[in-house]
């Protein structure tokens, strides 16, 4: 109902500007394209010589001046790569003067490398970047295909200031700044994107494949008509227009990958093509399919008296689709609809082998995990931009849903005990010795089965209508722009656990014995058979021993459904007076959050005899608001200097596991001495959290010295209250008589800070260069056995950077790209620091072009064989070592 209300409000809203009457003033709209008029040229640099109006071209190379007196007037267009040039225009009292304007004969560079993209995209992001309103990073549709980067996430990580977080060596979550990836905004077309994975706020980005991308665009500094969920920052995900390009457009890309890890061998095809009909009707499709199989080779300890090794067989199959329609009966009316389909399956069978150090009573545990997770998102947005003299008007209609779905998870344990074993823990590769008897299948018992399903959807439906109207004044321009949006988010977890852990006697583990696996980092003992354990699993699954209270327990626990509805309006206005860019604005937000789940509590009492799980319905509330202000000004001392700076504030809303309604009690009574003790011990979400709330400073200045490139430098500060801790809070109240209570709860401050240094330069032999690196520094407070403990903030990395060199001429392209992370703290485990250790990886690209539309390419990913690396305390203590390998890529691409 209260969505129903919120979206009438906008449609009335809509429906009364709408009546705007037609002034008398003429209007002047325009098109930019390439000289040969086959592209369409994004972020140039308009002005009215004669007047202090000026605007921006857009993605389809359009831009518009309203309420010009009539008269004769110079267009003044500047695209950095073009030489600044004029356009003489006539404007009459009530017309629309509409013109197609195309780049000079001097822009031949520019032009010559459209189809090859490394310095047209180059330029287009820079150009971009150059003219926003905020600061602002930006990745083009052809700046992506320069790089050999797998997904959204690894495309990401090429601009200043973001890393990535890998799983299995894929890029994955993005960080900005070094904020968690909770805290960012994601969008694709405009739609916010929930996420597939359960607990969390940040979207995995790996499962958005980099063909269905136009173009990627980071906002460091946010504005009033943006979501305030942003503390670390928003991207937005653009897919594919066919009024991006001119005519009929297609592609096909054709790819063969192979990992050295474990020598194998996969494909990876791509497609898309655009037609715009009668100049009115556009359609434009995407589709894609990979698959990839790899592997990694793990080895970890808990820092004390626990070593496992890791063998990782890994296949990964991602299949997108985009199918995007655009109607513009006339240069004032545009509607479109935007839709995406991407499928992410991740099928793994690991085997582990985990040793137990404690003399006579050392232990040995074999493993096997056997499962298939898919993720899928869907985003589907409709809208429309109409142009009614002075006010411009937008509205959208939204739907996206994300989902995991984990069906039959099958994890097998098998136990042996008296084997001769031991290991110091210290080094990279900690070394193991173990006696012929725990290489040997036949001296283990099976322990334990676990069949698991789970199912994560996140689902989110969005009304928004922005108004904007641009006012002249004298010697200046003001342009008001307000507007209202409402979401409604659902996100859900369950979960079926069924714990086996009897009736397994006459099970002989050799049986299930394979080869051993070629583990590089050591001898790894016997294989399991994945097919055979799961085949004996299913025939004999009604004769294990169900563990019904763990089972009940682990399903419970893990099951809830969260509701978030938020309702937001702003006003902000946009004032420019020669040199001088101020965009000023207020933001409010509402949010109503409902929780429900459930309390279990897992009783065991010998003094009465009792065994039981007690279920509990649970429910929770919260409610808040914010007023949040934003400023960004942006001032030009001439065509080639700009500065910035930036004060906003933004929040950035709790993760669902922390806030969920659940609450796993362990309630166990014990004789002791004659007496019967009673310990209690929980873990719990808490629906209360408030969300943390950020002041946001920035400055930047930008030199833009010619041709394609740019010098800029930045400093930015950020202070974040409300920052969310676990902490044992069994000394409050509502605890008493509890032994440990864990729970996300509202801490101290923390501040972030930072310098970010970026050069990019082509020269005009042919050879590029871009390198980008930022330095910064944190200070959070956290919770440890109830005292203060002062730490950086997790996953924030002190320098991040990126190299590259690159060249190109009319027969081919290069590139080679160094990204470098420094060390950071990953989370604090019982009393130790967990580490991760600096990572640099080095990838090169290269391109032999058949033709202007041909060309055959070679990547090869992670050179130096680089593997991931956590520790404890200091380097000598391993936490975690992986290695991946090479993976080297041949394909062809056809483009029209």
């Amino acid at each position: 109902m209260k969505m129903i209300k919120h979206t009438l409000a906008i449609a009335c809203i809509t429906a009364l500007t709408s009546q705007s009457v037609l002034a008398d003033d003429g209007s002047f709209q325009g098109q930019l394209t390439n000289k040969s008029q086959t592209s369409f040229v994004e972020g140039a640099q308009i002005k009215i010589k004669e007047l202090a109006q000026s605007t921006v071209s857009r993605r389809d190379g359009s831009f518009r001046f309203a309420n010009l007196p009539e008269g004769e007037y110079t267009l003044v267009v500047n695209y950095l790569g073009v030489p600044s040039f004029e356009v003489p225009i006539l404007v009459k009292d009530g017309e629309i003067k509409q013109q197609q304007i195309s780049l000079p004969a001097a822009a031949t560079e520019i032009d010559n490398v459209v189809v090859y993209g490394q310095r047209s995209g180059q330029a287009n992001a820079i150009n971009q970047q150059r003219v926003a309103d905020s600061l602002k990073s930006i990745v083009s549709a052809d700046a992506i295909g320069q790089f050999p980067d797998q997904n959204a996430a690894e495309a990401l990580q090429r601009l200043p200031g973001l890393s990535i977080e890998r799983d299995q060596g894929e890029g994955r979550f993005v960080g900005i700044r070094g904020i968690d990836p909770n805290l960012n905004n994601v969008t694709i077309n405009g739609v916010n994107v929930p996420s597939p994975e359960s607990g969390v706020r940040s979207v995995a980005l790996d499962v958005i494949p980099s063909e269905l991308i136009q173009g990627l665009e980071v906002s460091k500094s946010v504005t009033s008509d943006m979501d305030a969920d942003s503390i670390g920052g928003s991207i937005e995900v653009k897919s594919l227009s066919a009024f991006d390009r001119q005519g009929t457009t297609a592609s096909v890309n054709v790819q063969a990958s192979q990992n050295q890890l474990r020598d194998e061998t996969s494909p990876k095809v791509s497609t898309s093509a655009t037609h715009v009909f009668n100049d009115v009707l556009g359609v434009a499709g995407a589709l894609s399919y990979a698959k990839r199989d790899f592997g990694s080779d793990n080895i970890e300890s808990n820092g004390d008296d626990e070593l496992e090794q890791r063998f990782y067989s890994i296949s990964r199959e991602r299949i997108g689709a985009a199918v995007n329609l655009d109607y513009r009966p006339d240069f004032s009316n545009q509607y479109y609809l935007r839709t995406l389909y991407s499928s992410f399956a991740d099928n793994e069978h690991r085997l582990a082998n985990t040793f137990a150090f404690d003399g006579d009573d050392s232990e040995i545990e074999r493993q096997s995990k056997d499962r298939e997770e898919t993720q899928t998102i869907i985003s589907v947005t409709a809208g429309a931009e109409h142009q009614l003299d002075d006010w411009l008007v937008e509205y959208q209609l939204g739907y996206s849903k994300a989902d995991e779905d984990d069906p039959a998870a099958l994890y097998y344990t098998f136990v042996g005990e008296g084997m001769a074993i031991d290991s110091d823990l210290q080094g990279q590769i900690p070394q193991l010795s173990q006696d012929a008897a725990a290489m040997d299948l036949s001296n283990y018992e099976l322990d334990e089965v676990s069949y698991e399903a789970s199912l994560a959807e996140d689902t989110e439906t969005m009304a928004k209508a922005d108004f904007t109207r641009t006012f002249d004044l004298d010697s200046s321009k003001f342009e008001l722009k307000f507007g209202a949006k409402y979401r409604s988010r659902e996100k859900t977890a369950t979960a079926n656990i069924f714990i086996y852990d009897g009736d397994f006697d006459g099970i002989d583990p050799t049986m299930f014995s394979t080869a051993q696996p070629d583990w590089g980092l050591a001898d790894f003992g016997p294989g399991l058979d994945r097919v055979a354990l799961r085949r004996y699993f299913m025939d004999n699954r009604a004769s294990f021993e169900l563990a019904a209270l763990d089972s009940e327990v682990e399903t419970n626990g893990a099951s809830y459904v969260n509701n978030e509805d938020i309702f937001a309006a702003y006003a902000m206005g946009r004032y420019e007076r020669d040199k001088l860019t101020v965009v000023a604005g207020l933001r409010f937000e509402d949010t109503e959050f409902s929780t429900s789940g459930m309390r279990v509590e897992l009783i065991e009492n010998e003094q009465t005899d009792v065994e039981e799980v007690v279920n509990t319905p649970w429910e929770g509330k919260n409610h808040y608001d914010h007023l949040l202000p934003s400023l960004n000004i942006r001032y030009e001392f001439n065509q080639k200097l700009i500065a910035r700076a930036a004060f906003t504030q933004t929040i950035s809303r709790p993760k669902f596991e922390d806030v969920a309604a659940f609450q796993i009690i362990e309630s166990k009574t014990e004789e002791d001495n004659g007496e019967f003790v009673t310990e209690r011990e929980a873990e719990v979400g808490n629906p209360e959290l408030q969300p943390f709330e950020s002041d946001n400073y920035d400055l930047a200045i930008e030199y833009y010295p010619g041709n394609i490139g740019v010098f800029s430098a930045g400093y930015f500060h950020k202070n974040i209250d409300n920052f969310v801790v676990i902490a044992d809070v069994s000394d409050l109240p509502a605890w008493n008589g509890f032994d440990e209570v864990t729970q996300a709860v509202n801490g101290e401050s923390a501040s972030v800070s930072g310098l970010e240094l970026s050069w990019i330069k082509a020269f005009d032999n042919g050879l590029l260069i871009s390198t980008n690196g930022t330095f910064s520094s944190s200070d959070a407070v956290t919770l440890l056995d109830g005292e203060r403990f002062e730490t950086s903030l997790p996953n924030q990395s002190d320098k991040i950077g990126n190299v590259t060199v690159g060249y190109e001429s009319s027969l081919m392209s290069v590139r080679l790209t160094m990204t470098y992370k420094s060390e950071n703290l990953e989370e604090i485990d019982g009393d130790l620091l967990r580490m991760e250790d600096a990572h640099q990886q080095v990838d090169f690209t290269s391109k032999y072009f058949i033709d202007q539309n041909m060309y055959l390419y070679f990547n090869a990913i992670n050179i130096t064989d680089e593997g991931f690396y956590n520790y404890f305390n200091n380097q000598s203590i391993n936490a975690q070592y992986e290695e991946y390998g090479r993976t080297f890529e041949l394909g062809f691409s056809w483009m029209l």
